[in-house]
This record gives C-alpha cells, sequence and structure tokens, in this order.
C-alpha cells in the first residue's frame, strides 16, 4: 500500500480552507452564487435585456411608430445565400400582397426577383440616443430598404421587433423604479416598526394588513382609474409606478420588521444607543447592513412582481395606453381569439415577459440561497 503523502495536495486543500476561514460575508455570498447555474443565466439574461433597452433606438431597425405599409406579415427573417466565390450573405426578398379568396385574410409571397442585402450597423431613421446623441446608425437593417420583419408586424403594419424593444424600456425600467421606491418605504416603515414597537408597530402592521387584504387588480384598477384621463403618458408613468410601489412596500416591510425585532437588543446596537446616535442613524447605520443581503433578495424577487403589475394593468386598458409602448401595450393587439388565431406573432412580447421574469426569478433564488448561511444547494 502506498502510504506517501502528496504534500502539494495537502497545500492546496489547506490553503482553500484557510481562504474560506478569512473570507468576508459578500466573498461567500458571491461564491455560492456563483455555483448557482440557473441564477448566473438568468443574471446573463437580465444583463443583456437592460443592455438592450439602453440601446434601443440602436438594436431596433424601425421606429416603433413606423408604418411598413404591410400590415399583419409573418415573421421574416433574413436568408443566407451564397454569391458568386462561395461568399455567405443575408438576403430578404420583396413581399407582395393578395387576398385569400376563401378567408379574405391578406397573405404575402416572397418575391424572389426582389432581392434586398441585410446588413449589420445600417444607415436608416434618425433618432436621438439618450436623448442627447443624434444618430442614424442601426444595429441591423437592409440599406436599399428591403423589409425585415424577425417577429412580423401589427394590423397597422408596424414592425413587431423593434416596437418590443422600444417596450422593453417601459416595462423593465418600471419595475427597477418601482422596486426603488418600495425598498425605501419597506425599509423605512418596517425598521421603524420593529425597531420603536408598540403603538408605532400596531399602527403600521394595521395598516400593511388593510393594505393586503384588498385583492390586487381591482385595487389597481380603482387607483389607476383615479389618474386624470388628461395627464400626458409620460406622468401617466409615473402614476403607475408610484401606485405599484404603494401597494408593493408591504412584503418588504415585514420581512425589515421581523428582523430588526431580532437584532434591537443586541450589543452593538445597544452601544450605538447609549453613544447618542438618533434612532434612524441606528436603523440605517446599523441594523439595515446586518441584512443587506436578505434585502437584496428580496428586492430582486419584487422586481418581476412589478413587472407582471404593469404589464396586467396595461393589457386591461387601464394602465399604460398608446403612444406609449411597454410589452402590456403591445399585448392588446392579441386580447382576442381571431387575432391569436391570424396572427399569433402578436402573442411574442409575453414570450419575453415570461422571458424576464423566469431571469428574475432565478436571480432571485440564488441571491435567497446564497445569503443563506445554512443553504448547502448550488
Amino acid at each position: 500500500m502506498d502510504t506517501s503523502i502528496n504534500t502539494s495536495q495537502i497545500e492546496v486543500e489547506y490553503n482553500v480552507e484557510e481562504s474560506a476561514q478569512i473570507a468576508t460575508p459578500w466573498q461567500l455570498m458571491r461564491w455560492k452564487f456563483m455555483n448557482h447555474r440557473l441564477a448566473v443565466l438568468g443574471l446573463v439574461v437580465i444583463l443583456c435585456l437592460y443592455l438592450v433597452t439602453a440601446f434601443c433606438e440602436f438594436v431596433a431597425p424601425y421606429d416603433p411608430s413606423y408604418r411598413t405599409g404591410h400590415p399583419l406579415v409573418r415573421p421574416n427573417w433574413p436568408k443566407l445565400v451564397t454569391d458568386g466565390g462561395f461568399k455567405l450573405k443575408a438576403v430578404t426578398y420583396g413581399l407582395t400582397g393578395s387576398r385569400d379568396p376563401v378567408t379574405f385574410q391578406r397573405v404575402y409571397v416572397a418575391d424572389t426577383s426582389k432581392e434586398y442585402t441585410v446588413r449589420l450597423f445600417v444607415r436608416g431613421s434618425s433618432y436621438q440616443l439618450f436623448g442627447l446623441i443624434p444618430s442614424d446608425l442601426h444595429l441591423f437593417g437592409s440599406p436599399d430598404g428591403g423589409p425585415v420583419y424577425l417577429m412580423g408586424t401589427d394590423r397597422l403594419g408596424r414592425d413587431v421587433f423593434s416596437r418590443v424593444v422600444y417596450g422593453a424600456r417601459i416595462s423593465l425600467s418600471i419595475g427597477l423604479i418601482g422596486v426603488l421606491i418600495s425598498l425605501m418605504l419597506g425599509i423605512l416603515l418596517g425598521g421603524v416598526s420593529g425597531y420603536f414597537g408598540g403603538i408605532v408597530d400596531t399602527i403600521i402592521q394595521r395598516t400593511i394588513e388593510i393594505i393586503r387584504s384588498f385583492p390586487t387588480i381591482p385595487l389597481w384598477m380603482t387607483l389607476s382609474a383615479a389618474l386624470p384621463p388628461n395627464w400626458s403618458p409620460i406622468l401617466v408613468y409615473f402614476g403607475i409606478t408610484i401606485i405599484l410601489s404603494l401597494v408593493g412596500w408591504t412584503g418588504l416591510a415585514r420581512v425589515v420588521r421581523g428582523r430588526v425585532l431580532s437584532l434591537r437588543n443586541e450589543d452593538y446596537v445597544m452601544a450605538a444607543r447609549l453613544s447618542g446616535a438618533r434612532e434612524l442613524r441606528v436603523i440605517g447605520k446599523h441594523l439595515t447592513p446586518s441584512f443587506l443581503s436578505h434585502i437584496i433578495a428580496s428586492t430582486t424577487l419584487a422586481i418581476p412582481g412589478m413587472i407582471l403589475a404593469e404589464t396586467s394593468l396595461s393589457f386591461l386598458g387601464i394602465g399604460l395606453k398608446p403612444p406609449v409602448v411597454s410589452w402590456g401595450v403591445l399585448l392588446q393587439d392579441a386580447q382576442n381569439v381571431q387575432a391569436v388565431a391570424l396572427a399569433p406573432w402578436l402573442m411574442l412580447p409575453g414570450l419575453l415577459v415570461v422571458v424576464s421574469v423566469l431571469a428574475f426569478n432565478f436571480v432571485g433564488d440564488g441571491l435567497r440561497d446564497a445569503a443563506d448561511p445554512f443553504s448547502t444547494t448550488g
């Protein structure tokens, strides 16, 4: 039997063990999160989505309100063909429309006699990137004006892909802004409730119970109906965001209250109070950082709820309305069975909603497991 000791292996294992012992809680959290494969995949998807929303004018080949003249065209992807000398190039063909004599539905046939090249970084409609930088450069398109409809067109001939890209900016930003407001309300009211207790705790908790007792959809509908009808789309956008925030802070406040109740009598908290620190400083400076990882996880899990809420309100016609473009507004075109049967590609914005919500849930689960010191899942 070989009883020789591999000193290099022992040294490596010792170094790993030693590094784990001196690692900070944030390093341990990061290591556990990186071992959660679905969470990492979700984070990649979320970063890609927000990168697209930041540069939506550049990514979208058309303006969201531009009418191409081809209503209800099926998704039309560029095709790869060989040019002279076996050179591959992406092309799209012209479209010839006709009326089906049986269903009276307008159908389109590719006209191969009209061939258009599809390229990256082409010049197209002008826009202002971030509202400041004028440009007309687009990620892809046909320099000759050929039809490039990755997700088809709607009943007015507008490119669905371009509208989905622009709509992502509204739907995803509402989730971030709404959760940010809910985060501030939840930490403040939950911290005050758990720290002071007594009548303050009773009032805040009864308020939370009253808000949570209302059915969600009717409550949203009532608050949305209270918005003045003459408001501009921007004001309606901020109004919907505030409404979602005022309803969505209760869950986080309960979590913060429970954490503060368990930590308010700790030695370092008592030392801060005896040293003359103000109450809000004790809550914000000493108590909140103790469970910040849990707050981050709860916040990540709350974002998809905000996205679904905006989509539901806009889908029901009581949220954002045209000319504002959001995923919920786009799904209004697919409210009836006839539209789904004749143009099923109009449901594609719903697929983006599902993908983004799943990605946020995966990230939230990964952060929650990483923040739990007793969790061994990965």
